[in-house]
């Protein structure tokens, strides 16, 4: 019996034995699978990686510098020629500044930073979102030069495998250097180089270590730390770099503390953030001059700098007040001269935060401040500022226009319509004049967004962009002359060969001086004893009309003073009503604000270019012929003039 029993304890621990090992194979198949199919994975991936053969640099566009009516540098953009940083010629401050906030063991690791993707995993898992980032300056350069933006496994596997083979074919410092010519540094500037001459006037290899920091503190958040953004924060950023770089034993105590206390100066010419918007307008007309030109550029611009912080502070400060905003989050101003040359230009409150352009593409209906269209076609027709209408409610169709707090005042002058602004009479206006001429003599002046042929079109009931609502007025500033707006006036090469020069010859004669004379009484008596009070100047001669919407959506005054017309636009991007802005509160008061903070204007564009020429401008060489624009029209126009002859016969005399 004992022998027959022996195996049994032998027969009973098998199964079990065998229950384990089916789950350890089980393990075993699952994990072989796995590394099957992260395998496919990756080599799908790598199949989809681009085309690595060769690694060329990005085509070279040139450098575009944009200079304002003075000369005064406002923008740098592309590339500078013979700007780019080589391998064997680091900057050594910027490169030591780089290092210490975005990469401290550059030099050290393959590729990837196994310690810094460790701890910034850490610190993420314990702030239960993102707070740090743990890729190396190879893994950014293999994201900006192959990968978009998404924040993807698949995406972040295909960094890594990128930044190994980076690592292959280049040394450290060909990848630094591929780096610093590529990274954006904010206010448009792409490349270490170009955020040098952008910010300081000078190569990155000039900087000092103050400098170097401050723009390697940019790289973080470009837009937000830019000293032409906010001054403050990026020194405080830049005090942060200098921080880590002591404690990564970059510079020693001695030279933190020296270059904390250095001053940080901004290119002066430079340090007008909004003058974004204007660049941003400016350079697509550049290559649609000189398409196909790979070279450098040197751009003559319309814009005043001093006029353009004047413009942005007025606009900032205004949309920041609540007693102006009112409830308007949203506004721009652009302010032309006499020619249409753009000498300031603010699309919004912010560039840095928001480089939408509301100046020349936010189309919002003008309201009221359509009404002077309609008042210049009825003189044309023979009405004149005395004719007497009567304030009260009217009916066309299914609709009747209304006056502000549906308030009539009965009978009143053609005059006092205007500095009141009443609907009621500028319909009545309109639809005695014709409404189809009341069109065309608004497209005629220069307004060329489509306008329906109803009777609320006499109450702006459109759409129209800032710039080309002053773009026409300026008719009624120019004693009836037109003026397209632009922006340049001339394209050189760094060297001085002109490629493109704007024609100079001025703008037709669009209305007759006597109707170029009754307007200019309305529009006075509007800013004197009407809704554009909140704009007069001391000392200052204001012209101008208000305007607001239905609802408040939209606030507007557009007027001039001392040779510059200017509109000011107050709103809300998504199109919802305001907290009752009206045009003769926020609007007019800022257009005073601007008006009195711009510097005198002494004399147009052209006039300037008129003066004695320099041996070395080649630019005043070429304009100063032109001369100053002639003077506007006369009461009586000459008889040549087609316009002049159409009011003649229908008795506008």
């Amino acid at each position: 019996m004992p022998q027959h029993q022996s195996p049994r304890p032998y027969s009973r621990a098998r199964p079990a034995r065998k229950r384990g090992g089916g789950w350890l194979r089980l393990l075993a198949a699952a994990m072989v699978l796995s590394i099957l199919v992260g395998g496919a994975w990756i080599v799908g991936l790598a199949r989809s990686l681009p085309d690595l053969s060769a690694l060329e640099p990005a085509p070279r566009t040139g450098e575009i510098v944009l200079l304002d009516r003075h000369g005064r540098t406002i923008a740098r953009r592309g590339e500078v020629s013979h700007g780019a940083i080589r391998a064997e010629a680091l900057p050594e401050n910027l490169t030591l500044a780089v290092l210490a906030v975005e990469d401290r063991r550059f030099y050290s690791h393959f590729g990837i930073d196994l310690i810094g993707t460790a701890r910034a995993a850490v610190a993420n898992v314990r702030a239960g979102r993102v707070v740090q980032g743990g890729s190396t300056i190879t893994q950014q350069l293999a994201k900006n030069l192959f990968l978009t933006p998404d924040r993807t496994l698949r995406r972040k596997v295909q960094e890594m495998m990128l930044a190994l083979w980076l690592e292959q074919r280049f040394t450290k410092d060909e990848i630094l250097a591929l780096y610093l010519n590529r990274v954006y540094f904010g206010a448009g500037a792409w490349g270490a180089e170009a955020a040098s001459r952008r910010y300081f006037s000078r190569g990155a290899h000039e900087l000092s270590l103050g400098e170097a920091a401050l723009l390697a503190g940019l790289l973080k958040a470009p837009s937000r730390y830019a000293p032409t953004s906010d001054a403050m924060r990026a020194s405080v950023r830049a005090t942060v770099v200098l921080d880590l770089m002591l404690a990564t034993g970059r510079i020693t105590p001695e030279e933190r503390i020296e270059a904390a206390q250095a001053p940080i100066r901004v290119s002066r010419g430079n340090a007008s953030p909004g003058a974004g918007w204007f660049a941003d307008w400016v350079l697509p007309q550049v290559r649609e001059r000189l398409p196909g030109h790979t070279g450098d550029l040197v751009v003559h611009t319309t814009l005043d700098v001093a006029v353009q912080r004047a413009a942005e502070t007025a606009l900032s400060e205004g949309l920041a007040d609540p007693d102006l905003a009112r409830g308007a989050g949203a506004g721009a101003l652009v302010a032309l001269d006499h020619t249409g040359g753009v000498a300031a230009m603010a699309g919004g409150a912010d560039y840095a935060r928001s480089p939408f352009n509301r100046a020349v593409s936010a189309r919002r209906q003008p309201g009221s401040a359509f009404k002077p269209f309609v008042y210049a076609a009825a003189f044309e027709g023979g009405f004149g500022p005395d004719d007497v209408f009567i304030d009260q409610p009217v009916t066309y169709g299914a609709w009747s226009p209304e006056n502000f707090n549906g308030r009539y005042d009965g009978e009143m002058t053609l005059e006092t319509a205007f500095a009141r602004s009443s609907n009621s009479i500028a319909v009545q206006v309109s639809e005695a004049t014709g409404r189809a001429w009341v069109l065309r003599a608004a497209a005629r002046l220069g307004l060329s967004s489509p306008i329906a042929n109803t009777p609320s079109a006499a109450l702006g009931a459109y759409e129209v962009t800032p710039l080309e609502l002053i773009g026409a007025y300026l008719p009624f500033m120019n004693g009836g002359r037109a003026a397209q707006p632009y922006a340049i006036h001339a394209i050189t090469t760094p060297d001085g060969t002109v490629l493109w020069t704007r024609d100079t010859a001025p703008g037709p004669l669009v209305l007759a001086g006597r109707v170029a004379a009754d307007m200019e009484r309305l529009f006075a008596a509007a800013v004197e004893d009407g809704t554009g009070r909140a704009a007069r100047v001391p000392g200052r001669e204001v012209r101008g009309k208000t305007g607001t919407t239905n609802g408040h959506r939209d606030a507007w005054f557009a007027g001039w003073s001392g040779g510059l017309a200017a509109v000011v636009w107050m709103g809300n991007d998504d199109f919802s009503p305001t907290d009752d802005a009206l045009g003769g509160a926020g609007p007019a008061r800022i257009f005073a604000r601007f008006v009195t903070a711009a510097p005198a204007w002494p004399a147009p564009l052209d006039a300037l270019l008129a003066e004695p020429v320099r041996p070395d401008d080649p630019i005043a060489a070429l304009l100063s012929p032109a001369g100053p624009a002639p003077a506007p029209a006369p009461a009586e126009d000459p008889a040549p003039d087609p316009i002049a002859a159409l009011l003649g016969r229908m008795g506008g005399g």
